[in-house]
């Protein structure tokens, strides 16, 4: 899937504020640091958000949430979502009506945790879109898991190590790392990639 004006303009409007907003986004998602929350991120969360629309009660919502869903990305800060979600609510604004645009920032600030709730359907799917990455096969895990080391590149490797493990079993921990029915399958793989990548950190750890 491709980053395209038009599928963002068929969630808000065509306008020359949308264009001009649509080019901001595109331009935030290519800052070079960006290693793994890049354009081919936000073209696999679009697409998956697409595929798993049928569980949203606002898919429309759930989409403009994956594009701004990691708008603001400095792997030295720790309020992305926070940062994310504020960048949504001023450049939809009139785009959008206002009580869309109040669930949209809802679901980006979600992403901090991965955590819907039990009913929360919209959630459920923007979530599972963006772990989907979790269960892809192990050597394309591998290279998502070193291009997330490769943004972390400030880090010395006990720094990294530690705070990655930290993300790891948090993972790990939540109820479900997938809600919606369709991504049940991916439960699986997904728990033996991180499996997988939490053994070897604490491998190298010790």
């Amino acid at each position: 899937m491709t980053v395209r004006y038009e599928d963002f303009a068929a969630l808000t409007q065509d306008s020359p504020t949308a264009r001009t907003e649509w080019a901001a986004v595109v331009a935030a998602w290519a800052e070079p640091h960006r290693s793994y929350h890049d354009l081919a991120h936000l073209a696999a969360v679009l697409g998956l958000a697409g595929e798993l629309a049928g569980h949203a009660a606002d898919p429309t919502a759930v989409a403009l949430a994956a594009w701004y869903h990691d708008v603001a990305y400095d792997p030295t800060a720790s309020d992305n979502e926070e940062v994310s979600a504020q960048r949504a609510e001023v450049g939809l604004r009139g785009l959008v009506p206002d009580d869309r645009l109040a669930e949209v920032a809802r679901l980006v600030r979600l992403t901090a945790g991965h955590d819907p709730a039990d009913d929360d359907a919209d959630g459920a799917v923007l979530c599972d879109a963006d772990l989907a990455v979790l269960a892809s096969p192990p050597a394309a895990y591998a290279a998502y898991a070193s291009a997330v080391r490769a943004e972390y590149g400030h880090l010395d490797d006990a720094t990294f190590t530690a705070g990655r493990t930290a993300v790891l079993e948090s993972l790990l921990a939540l109820p479900a790392l997938f809600r919606t029915p369709t991504a049940q399958p991916w439960t699986a793989p997904a728990r033996a990639n991180l499996t997988a990548e939490l053994e070897l950190l604490r491998a190298r750890a010790s």
